[in-house]
């Protein structure tokens, strides 16, 4: 029983060639150390984006004049999975859309 625990321990340690320097260890550590306190803003801040990108393509068919109609239509199709994330996220409990079903 002991010479199995032994084997496994020594099967499951890795070579020196594959663990990196201390100092990449060290200068992974800081990177991490340095942009953990902003990770959470940034993510908020990309969702506010796709949130706002979100709005101009579907602007037109909320009933917003949207200059960009023309481009964003061919958009829609892609972008629709997600719609149901996005209204429930700007606070509509039922889906805007008539021709939608997504609630």
């Amino acid at each position: 029983m002991e010479n199995e625990n032994k084997s496994n321990e020594i099967e499951n340690i890795q070579p020196l060639e594959s663990t990196p320097p201390w100092w990449q260890r060290f200068k992974h550590g800081l990177n991490e150390f340095y942009h953990a306190p902003y990770r959470q803003t940034m993510a908020r801040a990309a969702r506010d984006e796709e949130d706002f990108f979100m709005l101009l393509m579907f602007a037109e068919s909320l009933g917003i004049d949207n200059p960009a109609s023309f481009y964003t239509l061919e958009l829609q199709p892609l972008f629709l999975e997600n719609f149901h994330e996005w209204h429930t996220r700007m606070g509509m409990d039922r889906c805007p859309f008539d021709h939608v079903g997504c609630c």
